[in-house]
């Protein structure tokens, strides 16, 4: 008998064992909710899904986001949809399955984009646009600087240049792109109004900088007579100012882009160009990853977060 009960509390002893070292160690990988202390596996996770990083206006958007979250202790994961409308509804699919808790969106096309930001609201997956909005789609906050009024202060400039009187070329983005229509619509607001002024070319060089420069020789070959040029973005604003080197024709042509990259300002100290729009792109990352915070955490956020603009001339 005594030989039985030692036997047996040594099982219940093993048994015992056994089962504590089963049991789960709180901030496990099992997802439960234990009220432990968070582990990295709970570390705030950001999906952005950028239309191209071939611009350095996105790249600096990606830097001051990137430099935020890490700032923050977040997890980032950045695609480049390279601007390809498809690319990026799959990198959005992607994203999604590596259970991001919030989607920053910059859409290579506003249309396009809805589908797959409806599939991020169809797994309660927040969603923030930023810089260019989105058609269609359940969005918690649009971070953006106002793109119709930097459309209208570049026309305002080159009225003034023209004292109201001139023939103009607008070189537009990319077909589709919230920024392409806000920005004409700005831009023919005010130069719609002053009869003096004729846009005599308007077509689009999706907001590249080589798509620039050989739409404007096109436009060139057609006529030579021109005032002004307003490129939608400095990209395509300083393709046109190689076409118009070229022609030796810059110095009678005021030319005026968009963004203030880092090349555009240069072009403007060097009287290249006249006038370029400032966007603060890398604030705009920032203010991103702000945003995506307060949503993780339950805090209410505006719908629409402006970044102030500004007219950089000579």
């Amino acid at each position: 008998m005594s030989k039985f009960l030692k036997t047996f509390g040594l099982f219940a002893l093993l048994l015992i064992f056994a089962t504590a070292c089963s049991t789960e160690k709180p901030g496990s990988s099992s997802g439960s909710d234990d009220g432990g202390e968070s582990s990295g596996d709970d570390k705030t996770k950001i999906g952005l899904s950028v239309s191209t990083l071939n611009n350095p206006f996105f790249v600096s958007l990606r830097d001051g986001a990137e430099a935020a979250a890490k700032e923050a202790g977040y997890e980032i994961v950045t695609a480049d949809a390279q601007n390809d409308p498809a690319k990026q509804v799959n990198d959005i699919e992607d994203l999604l399955q590596q259970n991001i808790d919030v989607l920053l969106v910059n859409p290579a096309d506003s249309a396009a984009v809805v589908s797959a930001i409806e599939s991020a609201n169809s797994k309660d997956v927040p969603v923030i646009t930023v810089d260019r909005s989105a058609d269609g789609g359940e969005i918690v906050s649009h971070i953006a600087s106002d793109n119709i009024a930097g459309g209208e202060m570049a026309g305002k400039f080159i009225a003034e240049q023209l004292s109201d009187k001139g023939k103009v070329v607008e070189l537009e983005g990319i077909p589709g792109a919230s920024a392409t229509r806000e920005r004409g619509k700005g831009f023919h607001n005010i130069v719609d109004k002053k009869d003096g002024i004729e846009v005599v070319a308007k077509q689009s060089a999706n907001f590249d900088r080589s798509k620039g420069l050989t739409v404007m020789e096109n436009i060139l070959q057609s006529t030579d007579n021109i005032d002004a040029v307003f490129a939608h973005n400095d990209e395509m604003a300083l393709g046109a100012v190689q076409a118009l080197e070229a022609k030796n024709m810059l110095k009678d042509v005021i030319v005026v882009g968009f963004d203030a990259t880092d090349d555009a300002r240069a072009a403007v100290s060097e009287g290249r160009m006249d006038a370029t729009i400032a966007q603060q792109p890398k604030l705009i990352g920032e203010k991103a990853i702000n945003a995506a915070g307060k949503v993780v955490k339950g805090e209410d956020i505006k719908e629409s977060i402006p970044v102030e603009l500004q007219l950089v001339k000579e």
